[in-house]
């Protein structure tokens, strides 16, 4: 858990993340985090049933109120979620656990300040990559950097 090699494992091969506890408030850090990997490629699936039966969903994406329910909608476009990023006090990440197992995940992630031992090593043992107590988004610029900026303008030379 945590080793480099892991974290740009899933970076690099998880592009659909499921982000349990998103915010439709831009303040938010499950918003912010969220909008700066949309931008660099990720299909964002918001998890939060306070806005599943919102049709402005967040960051332009439907919400859905349960992984589960989010696995079966996405089904439709051939979608699997390999990333199950959580944004939910640590107390509460033991039953997403139990679902990104379930939903067959590739990875979990549990975002800065959020850990639990327990939820973590119930999902290495099921076979998922686990990152915890780390930002998506800083381990991202990190590890990745501006290399896999999709949208990036190729770099400009200014000559004299």
């Amino acid at each position: 858990m945590n080793e480099r090699a892991t974290l740009q494992r899933i970076l690099e091969r998880d592009r659909v993340i499921a982000v349990v506890g998103l915010s439709n408030r831009p303040h938010r850090p499950s918003y912010s985090v969220s909008a700066y990997m949309q931008s660099r490629g990720y299909r964002i699936v918001p998890i939060n049933p306070k806005y599943s039966n919102d049709t402005a969903g967040v960051l332009g994406e439907r919400c859905f109120a349960t992984l589960t329910e989010a696995v079966a909608a996405l089904a439709d476009e051939g979608l699997p979620i390999d990333l199950v990023n959580v944004f939910r006090r640590p107390e509460e990440v033991m039953p997403v656990a139990d679902e990104a197992v379930r939903i067959k995940a590739r990875s979990l992630w549990l975002q800065l300040g959020v850990i639990n031992y327990v939820a973590a090593e119930h999902a290495e043992a099921a076979g998922l990559d686990v990152a915890m107590d780390l930002c998506v988004k800083v381990e991202h610029a990190r590890i990745l950097g501006a290399t896999h900026h999709q949208d990036s303008p190729a770099p400009r030379i200014l000559r004299p």
